[in-house]
């Protein structure tokens, strides 16, 4: 039998898994994002902006994931008066109050006012402190399939790369899940010829309706993907004839450790921030990940979460996880009069075969959870919710968890 063990935190995933060599440095829980996107794509702020923000919110990494392109070269960006363009000169103006007019590079075209977007290498020179921030180089490798027939759909398939060196130009398939499999190839192609460790985690699957659970579940070349995503527009909660995302996770990995032999499945919470001046479709600060690593440097996270050393988030904090043959054991850091309720999920083997899918097999509340294994699970995953209402919620009413 089977058994894989997972912890989900309401929008979160915790892997129960401890990595630790008796040399090793004392691990540590470093928080990151792995989604974000800035003016070198469809994002709506500066790069230097858009850093500030996260390192401001007390983050120690982060990915800059524009849309098929990577923070390097030469490149303007117009300054629109007539709010043509997604950058303003009020915005400018902030941007010269933060960091001084030497530091913002204008020219003037027959076209009007332009900025010179700073590079990855210049955003690190100016922000990255050793163990303290960190920036990992990242791309969201952005594509779709397109439907054959009458009114064809395009159906958008997007991965996030973490920890690349160089660009990676978008795949084309036969099929959604064809499309998936060979950007997924590619990304991890890509690592294996840099000789570094690179991540690849498929983005928000109910955007467009674009990927299917059973798309999910075939994902042979990685297995990571996004639990939670702060997107308003990415439809997380599925509807009447679309699943949750975390029922994607269930029947994607109830397939993946059946029928298909594929291995677990581990969700990652990421903002997918787009908006940082005040619009509230997609900003920083409403999901990340907690990765347990000895150091702070790319292929030492990257590492950890391949592991599976992480937890997702959307503002439940972690002391530790720990597991062991007979039991799993969650510590829960509480502010003064919150309270928490922790489900345990899982699919289990009945007469040798998978059981109802996703189903609780253990509620408990109190900051130390604790699951016992029946040995029957075919894998087990939780989710803590907090008592606290999410203060810059995806959806209305939203309480602060993990996966």
């Amino acid at each position: 039998m089977i058994r894989t063990l997972i912890a989900t935190l309401s929008c979160s995933l915790l892997w129960f898994a401890l990595v630790a060599g008796d040399d090793a440095p004392e691990p540590r829980w470093w928080k990151g994002n792995t989604h974000t996107h800035t003016l070198w794509s469809d994002g709506r702020a500066a790069p230097e902006w858009v850093a500030k923000q996260y390192v401001d919110g007390g983050y120690d990494f982060l990915v800059l994931s524009d849309h098929n392109t990577i923070q390097t070269g030469e490149r303007w960006f117009p300054v629109s008066e007539d709010g043509s363009s997604r950058l303003s000169p009020k915005e400018l103006d902030g941007l010269i109050a933060a960091f001084g007019a030497e530091a913002v590079q204008l020219r003037t075209t027959e076209a009007g006012r332009e900025m010179r977007l700073l590079t990855l290498p210049e955003l690190r020179r100016r922000f990255e402190v050793p163990g303290e921030f960190l920036f990992i180089q990242g791309e969201e490798v952005t594509s779709h399939f397109r439907s054959t027939g009458e009114k064809p759909v395009n159906y958008p398939v997007h991965i996030n790369a973490v920890n690349i060196e160089a660009y990676i130009a978008p795949r084309g398939g036969d099929s959604v899940s064809d499309l998936l499999n060979e950007s997924l190839k590619a990304i991890i192609a890509h690592g294996e010829e840099s000789g570094r460790p690179v991540l690849a985690h498929l983005n928000h699957p109910n955007f467009g309706w674009g990927v299917t659970w059973q798309d999910v579940a075939r994902m042979g070349a990685d297995r990571f993907f996004e639990v939670y995503n702060g997107h308003r527009g990415v439809r997380s909660h599925g509807d009447k004839t679309h699943p949750s995302t975390e029922s994607i996770w269930d029947q994607a990995l109830t397939l993946r450790l059946t029928a298909l032999g594929l291995g677990p499945l581990f969700g990652v919470a990421t903002d997918d921030a787009h908006d940082y001046y005040g619009g509230l479709t997609s900003q920083p600060g409403r999901g990340w990940i907690m990765v347990r690593s000895a150091s702070l440097d790319g292929d030492s996270i990257v590492r950890a979460m391949q592991a599976g050393d992480f937890y997702a988030s959307s503002g439940v904090t972690l002391d530790d996880i720990q597991a062991d043959e007979d039991s799993y054991r969650i510590a829960i850091r509480a502010q003064p009069g919150e309270t928490f309720v922790t489900r345990f999920v899982g699919t289990r083997i009945v007469d040798g075969v998978a059981g109802p899918v996703g189903e609780v097999l253990a509620e408990q509340e109190g900051l130390s959870p604790v699951y016992e294994p029946k040995g029957d699970e075919l894998y087990v995953r939780a989710v803590v919710t907090s008592s606290r209402v999410h203060p810059n919620p995806y959806a209305t009413g939203d309480r602060e968890m993990a996966w």
